[in-house]
Order: structure tokens, then sequence, then C-alpha cells
């Protein structure tokens, strides 16, 4: 069977190559249930999504009404993905909702934040990296309503953001966080609190500023 270097290097022309690849395709793949769905998931979502805008999108993966999804973002196990209305989430994301996800009503995930429900941290230190293992850990991560997450950040599995949070890019939130803070820093600490008078305050002076 020939790598994929090899093929790229022995092809006469364009007709031999794509051929060569299809054949090479053929080859590897294995049908089961987990790589089927997996398949599905890439081909008919994944791909096709691609030629949406993001309100179409996230009507295609069937998300309430006013959310938005940009390109190259993916949910893992979206049959597990509670989502609120108006919710935004930018390009590369990943939410992983395979241990449960639930995200509230009008929050933004950014460019590239990564929110987990699963760790397998433990297979590797195990020397025991196989699919399906028991040892991988999968907590419910909640993400509460108006929440303004910016990327690149991290939210570990099993971690409840409270209402009315800005998340600072960079941060990584390692546990659980009350609402009306502003958070920031690896692991994450509250930088500051902010009061429902005081955010009032700021769209009042947001508005007046126009």
């Amino acid at each position: 069977m020939k790598d994929i270097n090899e093929i790229f290097s022995s092809s006469k022309s364009s007709k031999e190559l794509f051929t060569s690849l299809v054949s090479r395709l053929a080859e590897c793949i294995e049908d089961s249930d987990r790589n089927n769905a997996i398949r599905e998931e890439v081909i008919f979502k994944t791909v096709l999504s691609q030629f949406l805008t993001d309100d179409e999108r996230a009507k295609f993966y069937g998300l309430p009404n006013g959310c938005r999804i940009r390109e190259n973002a993916k949910i893992i196990k979206p049959e597990n993905f509670k989502c609120g209305e108006y919710v935004w989430i930018g390009e590369g994301a990943v939410l992983d909702a395979s241990g449960g996800l639930e995200i509230g009503d009008h929050t933004s995930v950014g460019l590239y934040v990564l929110i987990w429900s699963h760790t397998s941290y433990l297979t590797n230190l195990s020397m025991s990296n196989t699919q399906n293992s028991p040892l991988i850990r999968r907590n419910k991560t909640t993400i509460g309503k108006g929440v303004f997450i910016a990327g690149p950040s991290v939210i570990y599995p099993g971690v409840t953001i409270g209402d009315k949070t800005a998340i600072l890019p960079l941060t990584t939130i390692t546990k659980s966080f009350k609402g009306n803070v502003i958070l920031g820093g690896s692991p994450a600490r509250i930088i500051k609190e902010i009061s429902d008078e005081e955010i009032e305050r700021l769209v009042r002076d947001a508005k007046e500023r126009k």
C-alpha cells in the first residue's frame, strides 16, 4: 500500500493522481458505527455548512432563534448541547458537549475558544490511550446568560460560569465562578465585580456617545 507521499511523487498526470488518491482513501476507510457517525458529521455538516452564512449555519445545526455560528466552529455531540437564544459562536471555536453543555441566552463564544465537558489526561498518564477508555471523565459544563468569552480562552469540564460575566482573552477557567464579574488570567481570577447598576450605566453611556 503506497503512502500519500509516494502517490504524489509517482503520479504522472492529474488524472492518475486523482485516481490513486481515491483508491488510497477507499483502502483507509473502516466501517464501524463510530467511524460512520464521525464521517456523517464531517461530510454532511462541517463541509456543507461552509457554504452558509453564520445565521444560516445556526439554522442548519438546529440552534434556536437569533443564534449565529461562524465557519470552522465545531460542536462535539450536538445532541447533548442545550443552547439559548441569540448565542454567537466564533470561528474555530470548539464546543464539547460529550459530557453535557449548556449555554444561556445572549452569550458570545469568541474565536478559537475551547469549552470542554470531558478530560482524558489519565489515559495518557497510564499509557492506555485507547478509544472509549473508562478513564475518560465527563462532567456537564454550564455557561450562563449574557456571558462574553473572548478568544482564545479555555474552559475546563464541569465548570459553571454565572450570568453577566466577561472573560478576557487567553483566560483559562479551571473552576466555577459566580456571575457579574470580569475574569482573566491562567488560571482565571476575578479581576473586577460588575453590578447590574454599573452595567446599566455603561449601556447608557454607550448609547449617549452615539
